[in-house]
């Protein structure tokens, strides 16, 4: 290697290996990675137990605030931007440092000397995930200069900076502060478009007597003629750093690099705030100084005086500080407590990641806010909110109700409070999974009221909010089934569910046709299971519960304003298939005005909430896939929406689902042991009935089909058979929702015979089975989405490439025995979809697209015989085509598809000299395009780029949906083998490699890892609710039939400590705790009891109750009585003890 100078100064080469490890510092535990500025940079995010946010890159670049985008401390860019701008937003530091005659300048974590001194870069995240700590030591001068941020509730948010001397003493100059600070009511719309014009608005102060900038806006930015205060503003003071002086700028940063004295700032108009300390110190041998930058959002005139009262008394105002950082950690480690996210293992890595992955879960899911304790004024407020004539009629039972209460209610009075009593929730801290990374998202942090008291709120889109509720469910057991209402009630009566779920109700897209990003429609999977699983653990929990809302008639139907086309316009274009109904949606929203949030529910005609019972509402799930199901096929795309991925959505309309087909399969089993289990008579609406009894006909009429393959039917081909069959079902799911939409429901209800239903279950189960054994590749794999192509007469089905989807889905489906599954596990490691780099599998092979010179590219032999290209290359019109000074045809570059072709095919055609040509070979013409760019293979966006979603890129969601599937066929098979395979998957997830190769903190959750790169959009994955899960059982607990079960089929000698350890946990009350362990034990959470685990020969449990008394038992399970306390969470079992012989593992 080369010597390289910068002017007379050698270049110094710094070390360049990346490594991570557990350290102590800051007084807890924080993972390191040393010399990260080696790797790519990576985004983060810093989390507190408030409404403040942070998203930042290992360059130092962030974006930080409060509540949402538009109260934002530093401008909320996308994250490309802020790895980049590092240099002028966030922190800066720069330091005079004088040894003898010579006066050193150092800027650390800037690139702007980079080479000129040895320099050691560390960066540090403590296991809470509230704070990070970066550290830049140089070697030549003998300092290390660290900086952290954490956040205060009652502060904001607060930059620590530690200084420290290990040479010999030196007198430094220091400039410190923070960059582009944005002043507020600097909206995004602002930041991004008008940002100088924003400028221009800026007024940034300075507070002589206490050193508070204050930075605000003039006014508000408007054009109307009319006057537009602005009366709140940013604020940042500093703690540690005396007799300095304040810029309120970066006009003067270049002066004091060249060694110039800053003049102090007042009052900066017309230019972006910032607040730079520059003070003087020295410093001995070993010596450190710290000081403190703290800044805020929203302040009015009254907050600021109260800030300038506090600083009139520093010392004092920075013990409040130190306290209250310690009190955001402690806060957030009850929350993530109290969803089972402490735990003590001798895999310190895996417990980490536990506590990140809960954490990341109750962001986006929330948590309860107090057990299962209510406060009734919150409970009234989400009553009025959702429905005024209950508030009303139902007046003295809400008086006569205490202030606290438990939940859930007894005998509510009426159907209607019954439904609202199971739908609420009191879910504080959701929010979202918005992020720089994902900028098309909206987050929203409401956990405060305007009077700064606890807010109960949660939104979150339909496919994320049920997902990140099941692991949830698994500590709050007692709220299984209000989540199951919340679900059932916001499905539709044709059987979909709108988009985005909320604490006040419902919410569905409108129809936007200017934005490419906005369309209406219905997700697919999602619904069937994430509801299963949310009905599974209900039945492990309440074996009995589910049996009781069977028949019960308090379900409702959301009453969203999109009407399916009837069946026979889905197959003239199954790509618009969904009427907008705006004449409802007028109504509906009129409703919502005078009854509540109910209003967007199907009323009755003299508008109360029409109720069904569960038994209907799971039935209209599944008749609503059978109408769209494909013999062979899958369930047909046709709601213009895709599924999970919802980057495959160009196969809406074309595509044929197998893995709804393998969730549907799951379903339906559980549908019919509950429907065995329930001695009850059922009933059902009259329409649901006829379409049931309609459904079964045509299954019954084409059951001959089940025992091979098509046809039955002699004289009839394999896709005409289909076609009859998908078009008998989809026409009858068109007549109901024809008659739906058009009548509504009678009222009437109609008995259903209870073998009737069991006999459909089981020959609706037998086609799914039928379908997915057709699916099976000759390579072990499944096809997850297969490809309709309908005839006049015919329904054919083509196949796409391989997905990790689809195994997925069937490992999940139940239907494989162990050593199928061992086959499909065995090819899919040997398959295109597995990325040694990572150790683990992308989402569908990776492709080579042809480049640009390759891309659009006809040679002249392909297109000798068209007349009509001929002539319009001879009459250099280059409307179609036009050919290059090689002899290359290339189509017009404006053309996106084939529909670009078609338009200038009729433009051509107006023209005498181009129309019988363009007649005759208008067909070749767009033959030859398809050809070209084969776009009926085209998938969606997934094939087209690079990252997200895109080719070669690994999503970790589906790895760990991947490693739940596994887990549960191990379950129900114990085969060593499946074990193995379970265990290597698990080692490819990113808590089991080193940074350098994850590409950022190990234990912390991300999207996806695409091709070449490290890991991408942090934190609030899918990812993490699957890890829960497999986590729990991973430690060997078990809920089966109500009651708690150990089982050691999963655990592992690594769980198990070398040495003894203090488990410090949070018990159900918000006490803080700790057990002394010995060596080879491990701790964990369950319902927020301790279980203590340890390995002994002789296997026994021990309950130890509050009361001081204990039990002990040679069995695996414990008693329904002690099992119901802990789901409870009532604070009767204080802890539980397992001593179990060596790990099955």
């Amino acid at each position: 290697m080369k010597e390289i100078y910068a002017g007379n100064a050698a270049l110094q080469e710094n070390p360049a290996e990346v490594s991570g490890e557990y350290v102590s510092m800051l007084g807890e535990e924080y993972y390191r990675i040393r010399n990260f500025d080696h790797m790519p940079p990576f985004f983060m995010s810093i989390v507190s137990s408030s409404d403040h946010w942070m998203f930042i890159s290992s360059t130092g670049g962030l974006t930080a605030g409060r509540a949402n985008a538009e109260s934002a401390l530093f401008p909320y860019y996308t994250d490309d931007r802020i790895a980049e701008n590092q240099a002028n937003t966030g922190p800066v530091s720069i330091f005079q440092v004088a040894r003898g005659e010579k006066t050193f300048l150092w800027e650390p974590f800037s690139e702007r000397y980079a080479g000129l001194y040895r320099l050691e870069r560390n960066l540090y995240k403590n296991v809470y995930g509230s704070a990070l700590v970066y550290e830049e030591i140089n070697h030549d001068l003998g300092l290390t200069f660290r900086y952290a941020w954490r956040a205060s509730e009652k502060f904001g948010f607060v930059k620590t900076s530690w200084l420290k001397n290990d040479a010999d003493a030196c007198q430094i100059q220091i400039l410190d502060g923070l960059q582009n600070l944005l002043p507020f009511g600097a909206t995004t719309a602002l930041q991004t478009t008008f940002s100088n014009l924003l400028n221009a608005y800026k007024r940034n102060e300075l507070e002589l007597a206490s050193g508070l900038g204050i930075f605000a806006l003039s006014s508000t930015l408007t054009d109307l003629a009319e006057p537009s205060e602005s009366l709140k503003a940013t604020v940042a003071w500093q703690l540690g750093l005396e007799n300095g002086s304040f810029l309120l700028s970066t006009q003067q940063v270049e002066s004091f690099r060249r060694g110039l004295e800053p003049v102090q700032e007042t009052d900066v108009r017309g230019f972006r705030g910032a607040y730079l300390v520059c003070a003087g110190l020295e410093l001995a041998n070993g010596q450190e100084k710290e000081w403190h930058i703290v800044a805020d959002v929203n302040q009015d005139s009254s907050a600021v005086a109260a800030r300038l009262q506090s600083l009139q008394h520093p010392a004092q105002t920075l013990e409040e500080l130190r306290r209250d950082i310690q009190k955001n950690s402690l806060d957030l480690r009850k929350i993530v407590a109290s969803a089972d996210g402490l735990q003590f293992s001798g895999d310190r890595l895996s417990a980490a990641h536990h506590f990140s992955n809960v954490l990341f879960n109750t962001m986006r899911g929330g948590i309860f806010a107090e057990n299962y304790t209510v406060e009734k004024a919150d409970f009234l407020d989400f009553i009025g909110i959702r429905n005024q004539t209950v508030l009303h009629t139902h007046a003295d039972f809400f008086a006569s109700l205490p202030p606290t209460f438990h939940f859930p209610l007894s005998t509510p009075p009426s159907a209607d409070l019954e439904r609202l009593c199971y739908e609420y929730l009191p879910l504080t801290f959701s929010r979202r999974h918005g992020d720089p990374s994902r900028p098309w998202n909206k987050f929203s942090i409401n956990v405060k009221k305007p009077d700064g008291s606890q807010r109960l709120d949660y939104q979150g889109n339909w496919r994320d909010i049920f997902q990140n509720w099941e692991p949830l469910a698994w500590s709050y057991p007692e709220f299984a089934e209000g989540m199951i209402c919340k679900f059932l009630n916001a499905t539709t009566a044709d059987g979909y569910n709108p988009y985005r779920v909320t604490r006040d109700g419902i919410e569905w897209e409108a129809p936007a046709p200017n934005d490419p990003w906005a369309n209406i429609g219905y997700w697919g999977d999602h619904q069937i299971v994430y509801l299963e699983k949310l009905l599974e653990i209900s039945g492990k929990f309440h074996p009995a519960r589910l049996q009781a809302l069977l028949t019960r008639r308090i379900f409702s139907h959301a009453n969203v304003p999109y009407h399916i086309k009837p069946y026979q316009a889905l197959l003239e274009d199954p790509h618009n298939t969904i009427d907008f109904a705006w004449p409802l949606e007028k109504q509906v929203e009129a409703r919502v005005k005078t009854l509540g949030m109910d209003g967007r529910l199907l009323l009755t005609a003299d508008g109360q909430v029409f109720h069904v019972n569960m038994l209907e509402k799971l039935l209209t799930l599944l008749l609503a896939k059978l109408s769209n199901f494909v013999p062979e096929g899958g369930i047909w795309m046709n709601t213009q929406r895709p599924e999970w991925n919802d980057a495959n959505n160009a196969l809406v309309g074309k595509g044929l689902s197998v893995v709804t087909l393998g969730y549907l399969r799951r379903f339906i089993v559980f549908f019919e042991r509950l429907v065995e289990e329930t001695p009850s008579k059922f009933q059902v609406t009259r329409e649901i009935g006829r379409f049931f009894a309609a459904t079964g006909d045509v299954l019954r009429e084409h059951a001959g089909t089940l025992t091979g393959s098509f046809p039955e039917k002699a004289g009839t081909s394999d896709d005409e058979q289909r076609r009859q069959f998908m078009d008998a079902l989809g026409q009858l799911g068109s007549d109901y929702r024809a008659n739906l939409y058009a009548n509504g429901f009678s009222g009437d209800f109609a008995p259903l015979d209870k073998a009737a239903l069991l006999e459909f279950l089981a020959l609706a189960q037998k086609y799914v089975e039928h379908s997915l054994r057709a699916n099976r590749r000759p390579d072990n794999l499944f096809h997850a989405y297969n490809i309709l192509q309908l005839g006049k007469e015919t329904a054919s089905i083509g196949h796409l490439d391989e997905m990790l989807e689809g195994q997925v889905a069937i490992l999940s489906s139940g239907l494989l025995s162990g050593a199928e599954s061992l086959a499909l596990l065995q090819s899919l490691k040997a398959s295109r979809l597995y990325r040694a780099d990572q150790h683990s599998y992308i989402l569908y092979p990776n492709r080579d697209l042809p480049g640009f010179l390759r891309k659009n590219c006809l040679s002249a032999e392909q297109v000798r015989d068209s007349a009509l290209i001929a002539k319009l290359v001879e009459q250099n019109n280059r409307d179609l085509i036009v050919r290059d000074v090689n002899g290359v045809y290339h189509f017009n570059g404006s053309f996106r598809n084939a529909q670009g072709v078609k338009k200038a095919l009729a433009g051509l055609q107006k023209s005498a000299d181009y129309q019988p040509l363009v007649e005759a070979e208008s067909e070749t013409i767009l033959a030859l395009f398809e050809k070209t760019f084969h776009h009926a293979a085209f998938t969606g966006r997934s094939g087209t780029f690079f990252a997200f979603e895109g080719l070669g890129s690994i999503y970790w969601h589906m790895v760990s949906k991947l490693l739940l599937a596994v887990q549960e066929v191990y379950l129900r098979e114990p085969l060593p083998a499946l074990l193995d395979a379970y265990y290597d998957i698990r080692m490819g997830l990113g808590f089991n490699k080193s940074p350098e190769t994850y590409g950022a903190f190990p234990t912390d959750p991300y999207s996806h890892t695409p091709a070449g790169q490290g890991a991408k959009q942090p934190g609030m994955t899918g990812q993490v609710k699957e890890e829960i899960l497999t986590r729990l059982a991973e430690l060997g607990l078990f809920v089966e039939n109500g009651v708690i079960t150990f089982k050691s089929a999963l655990l592992r000698p690594a769980e198990f400590t070398g040495q003894p350890g203090i488990f410090t946990y949070i018990d159900v009350t918000g006490q803080e705790k700790t057990l002394d362990l010995p060596a080879g034990a491990l701790a964990y959470t369950f319902c927020q009891v301790p279980v203590i685990v340890r390995s002994r020969a002789d296997e026994k449990i021990v309950v130890r109750f509050t009361d001081g008394t204990s039990v002990e038992s040679a069995e695996r399970t414990l008693d329904p009585a002690t099992c119901q306390h802990i789901f409870q969470r009532d604070n009767f079992v204080q802890q539980i003890s397992w001593f179990t012989k060596t790990s099955g593992a």
